[in-house]
């Protein structure tokens, strides 16, 4: 006979950081194609962006979209990880999101709505990923913690 395990705090708690985790995969997804279309925008010197000629970060517009578009695949392969909940994601995650915060910063002058919601939705990825234990999307998974 065998028995089944009530569904207690543990469970709910592990339910709660894969969805977080997944979240975060979800964002950093938006984020990266969001990144890659800004840069291939910047690449083709797009009429969208507006020009600052007395900003302190002077870089030629072609030079801001190959940055984001090089940040928006990077972001994009580390949140495939994410859907794995691989550990190496997470940390690639944060890193990639906190480069993204940084280049949205810095191009703020160019598009600056546009750079203040990715900033918010890279600073909620990071805040996923760093909330989460990987103990708890590791149980879900059905992993220990040394295979994701």
């Amino acid at each position: 006979m065998s028995t089944t395990q009530p569904r207690g705090a543990g469970t709910a708690k592990q339910d709660w950081a894969v969805g977080l985790t997944m979240f975060a995969a979800v964002m950093l997804s938006i984020t990266g194609v969001l990144a890659i279309l800004r840069g291939i925008m910047g690449i083709a010197e797009d009429d969208v962006f507006v020009t600052t000629p007395d900003y302190v970060f002077q870089f030629d517009l072609t030079g801001w979209g190959w940055m984001h578009l090089i940040l928006g695949v990077l972001a994009f392969v580390v949140s495939l990880g994410l859907y794995k909940a691989a550990m190496w994601a997470r940390v690639g995650g944060v890193i990639i999101a906190a480069l993204v915060m940084l280049g949205n910063f810095l191009s703020m002058p160019y598009y600056p709505f546009w750079s203040l919601v990715v900033i918010a939705i890279a600073g909620f990825v990071i805040w996923a990923l760093c909330v989460v234990r990987q103990d708890d999307t590791a149980a879900l998974y059905g992993s220990s913690p040394r295979d994701v």
